[in-house]
């Protein structure tokens, strides 16, 4: 099976993912930007499912690293098919103390990071004859509602649901399938107000590799352009 890389797989929903597709069968790459003790210990884990596990390190909000990374997972696996974007820093506080790096800060790692490295995947994959593109989002991005303190970081976030449905359409006819999973509130999440969701439970970080893993499948070949919400019936 050809390969997948999971951008910010050393940790949290990345490594989780990471796992689930070598699981399936996925040869993988974990990458990092400063992780590395953690990402080998990923590589290892992924190594006992009987899959190749390669490790590239970059800073994905700089588009040359982006791009290089892309490069190199490709050549590694020999084809790169799946390619998940999960890095994304997150920010809450208060809107009045918003400060202009911070700002920039959610727009490059969450909006332009899954912008770099799909524009240098999508070339790799029509010549492969298709591939799978899963952006992670936000459950909140679809629903305009005011989140003060968390602005940026929603508005990124919506900004990668518009992006994917554009490239979804774009490439429709080469056989790449573009998704989105958008995570509610869940266990490792920063803030946790579980009295707001109807399950009356966080989510499980298992539940979003479970839609990553059939996103990533042939069974969703015919899947594109939508968004899966992962959070208990958060903002019904």
């Amino acid at each position: 099976m050809a390969g997948a890389l999971v951008t910010g797989s050393a940790t949290g929903i990345g490594r989780a993912v990471l796992l689930g597709l070598a699981d399936a069968g996925h040869d993988v790459v974990v990458h990092y930007r400063n992780s590395e003790g953690k990402a080998r210990e990923v590589a290892d884990l992924a190594r006992g499912a009987g899959v190749e596990a390669h490790l590239l390190q970059a800073d994905v909000t700089v588009p040359e690293e982006a791009r290089q990374l892309v490069l190199a997972a490709n050549d590694l696996t020999g084809g790169l098919r799946v390619l998940v974007n999960n890095v994304g820093n997150y920010h809450h506080g208060a809107l009045d103390e918003l400060d202009i790096e911070t700002w920039h800060e959610m727009f490059d790692s969450n909006l332009h990071a899954t912008f770099y490295t799909c524009r240098t995947a999508v070339p790799f994959m029509r010549r492969h004859g298709g591939g799978r593109i899963i952006n992670l989002g936000y459950a909140g991005a679809e629903h305009l509602i005011a989140r003060p303190a968390v602005a940026p970081y929603v508005i990124a976030k919506t900004g990668v649901i518009q992006y994917s449905r554009a490239l979804a359409r774009s490439e429709a006819a080469n056989g790449i399938t573009v998704n989105v999973i958008s995570p509610g509130i869940m266990e490792n999440s920063v803030t946790k107000p579980q009295r707001e969701i109807p399950m009356g439970r966080l989510g499980r970080l298992e539940e979003i590799v479970a839609a990553a893993c059939f996103l990533a499948s042939d069974e969703a070949d015919y899947i594109t352009g939508t968004t899966i919400e992962v959070a208990g019936g958060w903002n019904l």
